[in-house]
């Protein structure tokens, strides 16, 4: 078995994928989507976590990936970056969404005085990609903090093409790499009796409009409220 079939099964099994086209779940974007990822439940079996861990070490030593120092990006990527770390013997640090408004005001954690990214080569580790956004933006702190940030490793990607441009237009550009992709994640569950035959149809035709499959099925998108 392959390692993203693996990986599928594993996912499907700990529930980590969740299908509802019928109450489709409000992302964080305010968008209704009738799937939702939480990798978090990865966490709590530690064949998951080492599959997670030997995914990722496998795929830089596949794709001759240099790395010096792994960081996490807050909060879901740091968990995985951690056991990866471990794994292979590297230096950990973690990447906030933000500064913290108080102390060092350190957006980056974790990076020890005398070595400092500076020069080294890093690998950020998410654990979701949707629009990538927020992965992306990680990519840029650490380059500021003076790291070579060229490669980010994530566990499950819904495959948008927004994901793939948020770090193709990096500049430079920053290569996306997952263990798994949507396409198999759907053929794996409708394979293993987890899908009825609507619930397939219906994350098929959200599949070729993500977007825009909520408002066309009676579910707009939820506007964020202010504060």
């Amino acid at each position: 078995m392959g390692r993203a079939q693996a990986l599928a099964e594993m996912a499907l099994k700990l529930e980590a994928f969740k299908f509802s086209p019928q109450a489709p779940f409000t992302w964080a974007s305010g968008y209704r989507m009738p799937v939702y990822n939480d990798n978090r439940l990865l966490l709590s079996r530690p064949e998951a976590r080492r599959l997670v861990a030997e995914g990722f070490a496998e795929l830089l030593q596949e794709r001759g990936i240099a790395c010096e120092v792994v960081l996490g990006v807050a909060t879901s990527g740091i968990p995985h970056a951690a056991t990866l770390a471990d794994l292979l013997g590297k230096p950990l640090a973690y990447v906030r969404d933000k500064p913290k408004d108080h102390g060092l005001r350190n957006r980056i954690e974790g990076v020890a005085a005398e070595s400092g990214l500076d020069g080294r080569h890093c690998v950020v580790i998410e654990d979701l990609i949707s629009t990538g956004g927020s992965s992306a933006k990680a990519v840029e702190a650490v380059r500021e903090a003076g790291g070579k940030a060229s490669h980010c490793l994530a566990i499950f990607s819904y495959g948008f093409p927004e994901g793939r441009e948020a770090f193709s237009s990096l500049k430079p550009p920053c290569q996306l790499h997952t263990l798994l992709e949507f396409p198999l994640l759907l053929e794996t569950a409708r394979a293993k009796g987890a899908l009825s035959h609507e619930q397939g149809a219906a994350l098929d035709a959200w599949g070729k409009d993500p977007w825009g499959w909520g408002a066309a099925q009676g579910f707009p998108k939820m506007e964020k409220e202010k504060r």
